[in-house]
């Protein structure tokens, strides 16, 4: 905790350092171009590259940085994490660390939230890394092989997490090397690194093929669970997060499909289906964990507000939601190969990265990734006002005082911002404010977010939003609003962390604007109830709570780090071998023998992983029934090296078996084995996965419980 500490507020460009770089920059800026670009090619320290860059940046894009800019850049270059509030110039700033990262000429990638920002920030800066001797290129859906190999043998690359990882999956599946994309991964800068480095850090990316024919159980179970009742048929657990079969629940579901005994090993799927059902029905919500849009399940990002394209619940709970719904459901296709993008990134040897919100998890970036967090200070004075939060007993005394507010406010003509935590809760707001004008920014209507966010900060602006207004976005504010307090931000919720919360925040008061912000919540917020700290009579501080959750959850990570960093080393194990048979450093006799063997490995590969992903979600109710005693041994050891063993195993047997079908010259048929070979061209399905941080179901929900528990007066201390 003390290097944490010291890290967050230590300046490595404070005093001389900065003043160095600042006497350097001016003496460059008598030299000419070419003599500048020389000197930038000769440039072997992040001081002289920092100052280099700033001239440059100035000569070709006529952008000036700042003395909290430079302090970025070295943070950067030092290998940390650079907190820079919101129009403070972070793109900018990017530029320095990149330049310096790139002089190996073994390439950088800069991670961006998306794919606009990616072709926006390549195409803004890419003059200034021309100008530096560096070629610069972009990352896109839907561009070709062919293009995304031109733009990663770049000295810079931009593109999202999700991209640079699909490619990176897209790879592992090559059957001949030149049709690999990417070179051996070097340096990334991350940007929005909270967001990809903790928020999305455990979703997996997951690429696919072969369609799969779903039975239909999913459906034969849902016109059964539909009808099923809390606290009669199932319950669930205090935080909301788990749900379970009571006896009479389970008594209706073996009579139903007279199965005998519903926990038996061979009922496991029927087990696992309706479990998925279950929590479809009973814990998810419509328009608030999901939109239904254009006949399919759209999920929602929690954090971010957003519809995330491709990205699905497991395939077992993604049809039970369909089935809840009525709509067509989707194939979900075998997975091929998988890797979250905690594991994406540590592929990488060096790291750094850059957000408005990085301090309140400074322990975490520490521990899982070893990155320091540094606080760059704003280049003018923060004057916003952060009001103290207003508690309601109950949700409706608090919508009522929101409603109130609003309408006080915006006869003043100072423009608001309302953050709510879901398309549900923005809507029923709007419905509150009927007779006052207003805009409303959800998952339903983001294709007009660029419209609405340009004029949040005019005069008598009122926008409600979700989440997707907290990050990403910078509000201008209109002629005169600035005399007005500038803009009021209203959050109706407080969130799980406190990143979030400042986020939202973190749209009023930018580079020295005024403004104002305030929360607004209620004992019957999702916050309080999920945790049982629902007690009125309780001197509540939301912002303790918060600090609770948050090292909870540190603690989950950290625990589900352990057992998927077994199944991460044996993939790399594999695919190690892989690599070497593909470019030839293991040789093969002919090429026939070269193709059998990489089919092989994939084929056999994606059998493991469907093992893997069905111990891991009955281990659980193997434990319940008296199977074993620990789940998670239990997965570390039949999952893990057991059924490695095997892998291993069935990978030299069928390569074996096919060998010997060549040499008696019978035809190649792969698909007449127990695996079906993977056809190149079906290797290009995506998605990410949502994950719930909680594998085994309620056994790990009642590890964590005895920290829960404690009193919420403790809580609050």
């Amino acid at each position: 905790m003390h290097r944490v500490l010291q890290n967050l507020f230590r300046r490595s460009g404070s005093g001389s350092e900065i003043q160095a770089i600042q006497l350097r920059r001016h003496a460059l800026m008598s030299m000419d171009d070419a003599a500048l670009m020389e000197a930038a090619a000769k440039s072997w320290t992040l001081s002289e590259t920092i100052a280099i860059s700033a001239v440059a940046a100035e000569r070709v894009l006529g952008l000036h940085m700042f003395d909290v800019q430079l302090q970025g850049s070295l943070a950067l270059g030092n290998g940390r994490i650079a907190e820079m509030q919101t129009g403070e110039g972070k793109t900018l700033a990017a530029v320095p660390a990149v330049a310096w990262y790139a002089r190996s000429g073994k390439g950088v990638h800069v991670m961006t939230a998306n794919d606009y920002l990616a072709r926006r920030d390549a195409a803004w800066m890419g003059p200034v890394y021309q100008f530096l001797g560096l070629s610069v290129g972009c990352i896109q859906q839907g561009m070709t092989a062919a293009q995304r190999k031109v733009a990663y043998a770049c000295d810079v690359t931009y593109g999202t997490a999700s991209e640079i990882g699909f490619d990176y999956l897209r790879d592992q599946l090559a059957l001949m090397p030149e049709d690999q994309v990417h070179r051996p991964f070097h340096a990334a800068l991350i940007d929005e690194a909270d967001s990809i480095l903790i928020d999305e850090a455990r979703m997996p990316l997951v690429i696919a093929g072969d369609e799969q024919n779903f039975e239909s159980l999913a459906y034969r179970v849902d016109a059964v669970t539909r009808h099923f009742r809390p606290v009669v048929h199932y319950t669930i657990d205090e935080f909301g997060r788990n749900v379970g079969l009571t006896d009479s629940g389970i008594g209706i579901i073996e009579r139903t499909f007279g199965c005998g005994n519903l926990f038996d090993n061979d009922n496991l799927p029927l087990h696992a289906a309706v479990q998925d059902s279950l929590h479809a029905h009973a814990l998810l919500r419509r328009d608030v964990d999901y939109l239904v849009k254009n006949g399919a399940i759209e999920s929602v990002d929690e954090f971010k507000g957003r519809i995330i394209q491709d990205r699905r619940w497991p395939a077992g709970l993604h049809t039970a939601i369909e089935a809840k719904e009525g709509v067509v459901p989707r194939t979900q296709g075998r997975v091929l190969g998988s890797i979250t993008l905690q594991n994406l990134v540590s592929l990488y040897t060096q790291v750094c990265g850059m957000t408005g919100t990085a301090a309140t998890q400074a322990d975490e970036f520490l521990k899982i990734y070893d990155l320091d967090v540094e606080v760059i200070p704003t280049n003018r004075p923060m004057i916003r006002i952060d009001h103290p939060d207003i508690v309601f007993r109950t949700r409706g005394e608090k919508e009522e005082a929101l409603v109130e507010e609003i309408c006080r406010v915006h006869e003043t003509g100072q423009p608001i911002l309302v953050g709510t935590a879901s398309v549900e809760e923005s809507e029923r707001l709007s419905r509150r404010l009927r007779d006052t004008p207003h805009h409303v920014l959800n998952a339903r209507n983001d294709e007009v977010e660029a419209a609405i966010v340009a004029s949040a900060g005019r005069r008598g602006a009122i926008t409600v939003s979700t989440n997707m207004a907290g990050r990403g976005t910078d509000i201008q504010l209109g002629p005169g609003v600035a005399e007005l307090g500038g803009l009021y931000v209203i959050g109706t919720n407080r969130h799980e962390s406190r990143r979030i919360d400042n986020q939202l925040r973190g749209r009023a008061g930018r580079q020295g604007d005024p403004g104002n912000s305030r929360f607004f919540v209620s004992y019957q917020d999702d916050l309080l109830v999920r945790y049982g700290i629902d007690d009125p009579e309780l001197d509540m501080d939301p912002a303790s709570v918060q600090r609770r959750i948050e090292g909870q959850q540190l603690d989950i990570r950290q625990f589900l780090h352990k057992y998927e960093s077994a199944t991460e080393g044996r993939r790399l194990a594999i695919q190690l071998r892989r690599q070497d048979i593909l470019t030839g450093a293991i040789p093969c006799d002919s090429e026939i023998e070269r193709l059998v063997s990489l089919t092989t490995i994939d084929d056999l590969w994606s059998e493991y992983l469907a093992a893997l992903a069905e111990l891991r979600a009955g281990v659980h109710w193997v434990s319940l029934s008296g199977g074993a005693r620990d789940p998670i041994q239990s997965f570390l050891k039949f999952g893990g090296f057991d059924a490695f063993r095997e892998y291993i195993k069935k990978v030299d047997l069928l390569f074996k078996e096919l060998l010997a079908a060549i040499d008696d010259e019978i035809p190649l048929r792969l698909g007449e084995q127990k695996t079906d070979t993977i056809d190149p061209t079906q290797r290009g399905t995506t998605w990410t996965y949502i994950t719930t941080d909680q594998p085994f179901g309620s056994w790990i929900g009642n590890a964590m419980r005895d920290l829960l528990k404690k009193p919420a007066a403790r809580l609050a201390r």
